[in-house]
């Protein structure tokens, strides 16, 4: 392997905006293995799901919601704590931002630390960070379910808000629409898009992926990729998303279990999970965090431990040096 750019700093194109309608009033709003989000509209209000990295960034997902609807945005729904996915929150001027308690608490321990790891990782997808206020505190914070009972053009609409399980962080939320089998996943589910799991709980990740695969989702919008519009496109995005994290865990775990160092347990799962997982978005920026984390799990830390930037440089060096 040649030496690499540290993460995604290399990566300075922008990606095409896709904003799909899975079913009525039910939008997915993607570019290209770019972090998503996800727009449902209600007669109480519109929720978004992950607000983007930015403020500026966000006015764009508003702009698509304009586009559909005149109902103001209510409900920011946060998937999970990453700084990428909820520091352009204050762009909707939401009367509430969802979280687990999970999350929450992430973001108390951690939040700061990650907001600035993240930007120095991937400055493309903070564009306008200096209209970042700040990190994105969450005003309505439930245990493990939250059912609403709405209406869209006088009909029911069941939005569930809901932590099924542990895998991409520990406060991994998703957005059920009951009705339609509508399913936004955040980045528990990629799509040809490599999973992050830095901060996952790697052991637990397939048995929650598990349950969303009983829930039968008809479509599903993943944390990246291209919206997933029918069953069988729902179950590739479940399965090859499970494939990676039982492929890359296992190979360390096996590799941590014989003893062998961190740089050669990297290097080995690399030249193994390349030819399958390598033509995957962000391939070559996670896998060095991946299989740190992976080898934290195998032996000593059970629970994630805290990217720092200067963590992440470390890292890097020792592994791409």
């Amino acid at each position: 392997m040649n030496q690499k750019a540290f993460a995604s700093q290399a990566d300075l194109e922008e990606k095409p905006v896709s904003f799909v309608e899975l079913g009525p009033g039910a939008f997915a709003y993607t570019a290209e293995g770019d972090p998503n989000s996800g727009v449902v509209v209600t007669d109480q209000g519109v929720f978004v799901i992950d607000a983007q990295a930015t403020p500026i960034m966000a006015q764009d997902v508003v702009a698509r919601i304009r586009g559909v609807t005149d109902v103001p945005v209510r409900y920011v729904v946060l998937s999970h704590y990453h700084a990428v996915r909820v520091l352009g929150a204050s762009g909707y001027n939401a009367e509430f931002v969802v979280a687990s308690q999970g999350t929450h608490d992430l973001i108390v321990e951690r939040g700061e630390q990650d907001m600035h790891s993240e930007i120095g990782r991937f400055p493309r997808l903070f564009r306008a960070v200096e209209s970042v206020p700040g990190l994105t505190w969450p005003n309505m914070v439930f245990e493990n379910r939250l059912v609403l009972h709405l209406t869209y053009k006088g009909k029911p609409r069941t939005v569930e808000i809901a932590h099924v399980g542990r895998g991409h962080t520990k406060g991994d939320t998703i957005v059920w629409l009951r009705e339609e089998r509508i399913l936004y996943s955040g980045d528990l589910v990629e799509y040809a898009a490599t999973p992050y799991t830095g901060d996952a709980y790697l052991r637990q990740w397939p048995a929650t992926l598990d349950r969303l695969e009983a829930m039968q989702p008809q479509a599903l919008v993943p944390g990246r990729g291209a919206a997933l519009m029918t069953p069988a496109d729902c179950k590739s995005g479940l399965d090859g998303t499970r494939d990676f994290i039982r492929a890359m865990y296992g190979s360390v775990e096996a590799g941590a279990k014989a003893g062998k160092p961190l740089n050669a347990i990297y290097k080995e799962t690399y030249a193994k999970l390349q030819p399958k997982f390598g033509q995957w978005v962000i391939f070559d920026h996670c896998l060095p965090f991946d299989v740190t984390r992976a080898y934290d799990e195998a032996t000593q830390y059970p629970d994630p431990r805290i990217w720092t930037a200067e963590r992440d440089i470390e890292m890097w060096k020792s592994l791409e040096g």
